[in-house]
């Protein structure tokens, strides 16, 4: 079992996903680790209010979070139980 969790482990940190926000004005990328990568900001997005650019930038990191908690699932092994 730990050896298994050790291989997630491992595997996580080669993951990267990236979330969006505002039809693709903000992208974000997070690793396995959910360290932020990257952000891109769009030029149409540099048009928009300070406040509007930060919600966007928000929601980018709130849509890659739930990827990568999706792709951790993934990579769980089927026999692995979750304590809760």
């Amino acid at each position: 079992m730990q050896e298994k969790m050790k291989e997630v482990k491992e595997n996580l940190k080669k993951v990267e996903v990236e979330g969006t926000a505002g039809g693709d004005l903000v992208k974000v990328v997070l690793n396995g680790e959910y360290e932020m990568k990257s952000i891109s900001i769009n030029e149409n997005a540099k048009n928009e209010k300070n406040e509007i650019i930060n919600d966007l930038i928000v929601a980018a990191h709130n849509d890659a979070r739930e990827k990568l908690k999706k792709k951790t699932l993934e990579l769980m092994p089927f026999d692995f139980k979750l304590p809760f």
